[in-house]
């Protein structure tokens, strides 16, 4: 039967992922990994006169220099990384007034990351003189690609002292070059005045304001705030191009590949599987974000079907369902396909959909919601894994116990899609912080034997009515991309935690899971990298929403085991993710080891009708909201 995922609605705001145009008619078997991408981020950062106040790290300058260098030690291999300034060039008199406010310089583009470079920059910068942050924010805006998600980091220890042009007036005119550019504010001992604008600017992009008291505080928020823009799905894998009949459908390898689909289009991709052989396909789309989009209007579903031998239909329908799906939602189908272990029977239409052969996927885009692009990249995961000779250990039912860690927690930066997942390294308390309409991916390696147990912590914020209030959700997805529980909840700025019964858990990674009574332990057969996303909804009406802080608590545990004996080797891993293997070992089978693959992620939702009363209110304001009510995936 095919699963729906339920109804939801958020306001999205901010970003649109770039749509890809449609690639050429042929397969690319061969073609290079496009590896995961980064929203190209520029970082402004002040050097006026003022930023020569004192600090305990010297001077405010010099703070801010520690706090970009803290970032640029840490920042991903691939991110895209520029660094403005303004200030530098003049002094801060009223004679040097307009020179000072045409005193912006772009010390490294936006291109690939260079940390030397960066840090030579940084410590090249000296404080001198005005404020121009609408000019900087304008030009830096003009250096970053014209479309795609891009992001902007500005530090400032002030307000602007140059306008106009007014900064949050600029804010509003970037933000209509394109929804998906975003710029963060980080207030540096900021007054009220500063403090005001420079969250105007913020709000106007759709992004965040944060206070950094002193240098200490910026240290630490800085790095976490620039990470946090450079956090963006982001589509991987080898270029294939699927068609429109399985006549002629390229043949995908085990592994990670990336395709485009159209709107109501149904695409096909052949996959080779050996008698007795498992296989795994999945497909993914991740919508862009887009602003006032009717929840009526914001669905979309993504259909599997599978066909054997000279297309006979097998009779597999997968079907997945994306409500909010504008913000910013990735929508996967999958199916862990068993014919190729099922033997003849004689029948001349059956038997095509039974043993080895060539079977064929197809995925369509059936439902679309508005305002998204034609077509969309696409994702598709192929993974094939031999008969198991010895399944070793038998499935065993109780989930994983979970033990709550001790301590503040160990800061863990969410990656913006289930490629650059950041992995967590094992039992623990993991820290982060999310604005609103955010969506990040964390990884968990289980081996065979072991399992996991977790549960979210939201912060409290401060912060009160529909201004705040929004949809919060984490989900639990295995190596294939399929979801094996979800829970959400609504958020009202008060400490929440997910799941609200009791932690989400898997049973230990076994290969009879597969057969187990339990539908969730069925997802629990494959050792791999397991994905745990956390998401904070748009609010639903804009407003001074504060982000929100995330306590991630986490258990791994069990003894690693051996895992199956498979018929054959897997040298390549089950979905290709091993470059070489040891092939079998003194003419025997080798002992499974654990594969590799990323997740997917799916919203589901409730209706419910809102009543608020607000302070000072004459009457009672319904507002149809969509907002959750908290309930456990069944």
């Amino acid at each position: 039967m095919p699963r729906f995922t339920e109804f939801t609605t958020a306001l999205a705001i901010c970003l649109i992922a770039a749509a890809l145009a449609a690639p050429g008619a042929s397969a690319q078997p061969n073609g290079a990994e496009q590896p995961p991408q980064y929203a190209p981020t520029m970082l402004i950062l002040d050097a006026s006169g003022s930023m020569q106040r004192p600090d305990p790290a010297g001077t405010m300058m010099d703070a801010a220099k520690t706090a970009v260098r803290t970032f640029v030690d840490t920042a991903p291999a691939e991110s895209k990384v520029g660094l403005m300034t303004y200030g530098t060039g003049t002094g801060n008199t009223e004679a040097e007034k307009t020179s000072g406010c045409r005193d912006v310089q772009l010390l490294r583009r936006p291109d690939a990351l260079d940390k030397a470079a960066l840090t030579t920059a940084v410590d090249g910068i000296e404080a001198r003189g005005w404020t121009p942050m609408g000019t900087a924010l304008r030009q830096a805006a003009d250096t970053l690609p014209s479309s795609g998600p891009r992001s902007v980091v500005l530090v400032s220890d002030g307000d602007d002292t140059c306008s106009p042009p007014d900064p949050c007036e600029v804010a509003r005119e970037v933000k209509q070059r394109g929804v998906d550019l975003i710029m963060h504010a980080i207030g540096f001992a900021v007054d009220a005045r500063a403090r005001a604008q420079l969250t105007c600017m913020a709000q106007a992009t759709g992004g965040t304001y944060t206070d950094a008291a002193d240098g200490r505080a910026l240290e630490r928020i800085l790095p976490r705030v620039s990470a946090a823009a450079l956090r963006n799905y982001q589509t991987a894998g080898t270029p294939i191009t699927g068609t429109g009949g399985y006549e002629t459908a390229p043949v995908a390898a085990p592994g990670q590949h990336l395709d485009t689909i159209g709107q109501r289009e149904k695409r096909y991709w052949a996959v080779d599987v050996p008698a007795g052989a498992t296989a795994y396909f999945s497909g993914t789309v991740s919508f862009p974000r887009l602003p006032d989009i009717s929840s009526t209007e914001d669905l979309n579903t993504l259909q599997l079907r599978v066909y054997g031998e000279d297309g006979q239909d097998c009779h597999v329908f997968e079907s997945e369902l994306s409500t909010a799906s504008s913000d910013g939602a990735a929508l996967t189908v999958a199916k862990a396909w068993d014919g190729a272990t099922k033997e003849h029977t004689g029948s001349a239409s059956s038997d095509k959909c039974r043993g080895g052969g060539r079977y064929f996927f197809a995925l369509t885009w059936d439902k679309v919601s508005t305002g998204v692009p034609e077509r969309l990249p696409i994702e598709l995961l192929v993974g094939i894994e031999p008969a198991a000779t010895d399944p070793g250990p038998a499935a065993t039912p109780p989930p994983t116990a979970f033990a709550e860690p001790t301590g503040s927690g160990t800061p863990a930066i969410g990656g913006g899609s289930f490629n650059v997942a950041t992995p967590l390294t094992g039992s623990g308390r993991y820290t982060d912080t999310l604005r609103q309409g955010e969506f990040v991916f964390y990884r968990v390696r289980l081996d065979w034997g072991q399992g996991l147990a977790y549960r979210v912590r939201f912060g409290g914020n401060g912060g009160r009515g529909l201004e705040n209030l929004s949809s919060i959700r984490t989900t639990l997805y295995s190596p294939i991309r399929q979801e094996i529980d979800s829970d959400f909840a609504a958020y009202t700025g008060t400490d929440t935690v997910l799941p609200t019964d009791k932690p989400m858990a898997t049973v230990p990674i076994r290969y009879a899971n597969r057969t187990a009574d339990d539908i969730k332990a069925r997802r629990e057969s494959v050792a791999g990298w397991y994905y745990l996303a956390v998401k904070v909804g748009s609010t639903f009406e804009q407003g001074d929403a504060a982000p929100v802080s995330i306590q991630l608590d986490l258990t791994v545990s069990g003894a690693r085991e051996n895992g199956p004996t498979y018929s054959s080797g897997i040298d390549d891993g089950v979905f290709g993710e091993k470059a070489t293997g040891a092939g079998k070992a003194n003419g025997r089978p080798r002992t499974a080891a654990a594969p590799t693959a990323d997740a997917d992620t799916r919203s589901a939702t409730k209706w419910l009708l809102v009543a608020g009363l607000g302070a000072g209110a004459v009457g009672v304001v319904a507002v149809i909201a969509g907002l959750l009510v908290a309930r456990r995936r069944g």
